[in-house]
């Protein structure tokens, strides 16, 4: 594999679990050295499977341990030259990298924080601090190889000739691929029902302190949480918390005392009761009770008309469909993202059917069946992956037929794949030249390698 892999942080934690479950665990030892930077056999046995992780058939490759280590060296090396070029590395990028992780590997056990701190060991706070250097080493490796890589450029004779020397029976084959945008409206509740819900949560706080009603009780008959059936509607939160809960829901916690309830605290899922059950630092537990206040059907009819004027907006070509997402969008993500979905493998805006497994988008498939390019569908309703429902229409701007790779309709991605490969060439011929200047060493197990035998011989020659 020509492109170099760099461990993210959640490979990290995870990785070693699994191949603790795979592979014979021996005593840990520092395998390598790069100045005062150390890399541990564990770390290389939980990048052999990352690597195995990527593999099309899942096969870990023979030389993945070989691998694994050369790519840690080299990261190492790029840190280190960052900051020996005093390469300026953002803590704000850093906590953002970090929430992100943590936002990502919470998404894996359904949001269920208890959940995930059972399974993996690692609490939030936790989580944060093991992901801190490894992020940061990220982040200045990556500022090192842009760098390196910023002359690199490539010329369509050269995209025409990494074409050219793949055979045709060997060329990439394409599944067909959609560009999906989206227009997103939340309807929002009358100020009539805001107050009904505010009453009853009242009425839940005076009963609760009057001793007349149970907290947990009411919580199980009323609350609208989704994860009360497990949890209780019960959570840890960490002061600085910014992921996984509404700030305005963490406000509302951090003012309360131990065995205090709250007034009704508002946050974009509705309104709550929080009970402040304990304090310990910057972490609480808390329980809640979400009540949403109730949508009609006047609101919902007036979102539908909203969007189908929209939707007549951008037919009639007097407002194109990324300036109606900017303008009208409510998705969290759309500032970003343009109303596009994203895939999930690769970022990019070109998705395949089978990519489309969010609950909220499985409608989008049986929508798109019968739309052609350029198309926008009337107004439909749906439910996003929090339990909001919403109305929206679906744009679909492209669709590609499945083919075998060629020079008219992938030109693009054969661009890059020679820009890959020409940056990877240029990293190499870079590592060359720096390792030498830096103090490596390697444990034997690991010099026949093949890329470290030939570092350890340019450093030998200086």
């Amino acid at each position: 594999m020509k492109k170099v892999l760099m461990l993210s942080a959640a490979a990290w934690l995870f990785c070693t679990n699994v191949f603790a479950q795979q592979y014979p665990i021996v005593a840990d030892k520092i395998v390598a050295k790069v100045n005062d930077k150390i890399i541990l056999r564990s770390d290389v046995e939980s990048q052999a499977v990352e690597l195995q992780r990527n593999m099309p058939d899942g096969k870990m490759p023979h030389d993945a341990f070989c691998q694994s280590i050369e790519q840690m060296i080299a990261q190492k090396v790029l840190v280190l030259q960052a900051e020996r070029d005093s390469l300026p590395v953002s803590e704000a990028d850093v906590d953002g990298q970090i929430e992100n992780r943590v936002r990502h590997i919470l998404g894996l056990y359904g949001g269920d924080r208890q959940k995930m701190e059972e399974i993996t060991g690692y609490t939030i706070y936790q989580m944060r601090e093991r992901f801190r250097e490894p992020i940061r080493e990220a982040i200045l490796a990556k500022s090192m190889r842009d760098k390196v890589f910023g002359t690199v450029k490539v010329t369509p004779t050269e995209v025409r000739a990494n074409h050219d020397a793949i055979p045709k029976d060997s060329l990439p084959f394409y599944e067909s691929e959609l560009e999906i945008g989206q227009i997103v409206i939340f309807p929002k509740a009358s100020k009539e029902m805001e107050n009904y819900a505010i009453e009853r949560l009242t009425e839940f706080k005076k009963s609760v302190e009057n001793k007349e009603k149970d907290f947990t009780t009411l919580a199980n008959l009323y609350s609208e949480d989704p994860g009360v059936k497990e949890n209780g509607g019960i959570y840890t939160i960490n002061r600085n918390e910014k992921a996984n809960f509404d700030p305005d829901f963490v406000a509302g916690a951090f003012r309360l005392k131990e065995g205090e309830i709250s007034s009704p605290v508002k946050s974009q899922f509705g309104y709550h009761l929080i009970k402040m059950l304990r304090r310990q630092g910057d972490n609480v537990v808390v329980q809640h009770i979400l009540l949403k206040a109730n949508i009609t059907k006047n609101d919902m009819t007036s979102i539908t008309s909203k969007l189908d004027s929209i939707r007549t907006l951008i037919i009639d070509k007097k407002i194109n469909f990324a300036e109606a997402v900017a303008k009208y969008s409510d998705a969290q993500m759309a500032k970003f993202d343009g109303g596009m979905l994203q895939n999930p493998m690769n970022g990019s805006s070109l998705i395949t059917i089978d990519q489309l497994d969010q609950p909220s988008e499985k409608e989008i498939v049986l929508m798109i069946d019968t739309m052609k390019v350029g198309d926008i569908s009337k107004p439909s309703l749906f439910e996003d992956e929090q339990g909001r429902k919403g109305l929206r229409i679906v744009y679909l701007k492209t669709r590609t037929e499945p083919h075998r790779e060629n020079m008219q309709d992938d030109y693009a991605r054969i661009q890059q794949r020679t820009l890959v490969d020409k940056q990877y060439d240029a990293l190499q011929k870079w590592l060359v030249t720096k390792i030498p200047t830096f103090y490596i060493h390697v444990e034997d197990e690991y010099k026949n390698c093949g890329k470290i035998s030939a570092w350890m011989a340019a450093t030998a020659k200086q």
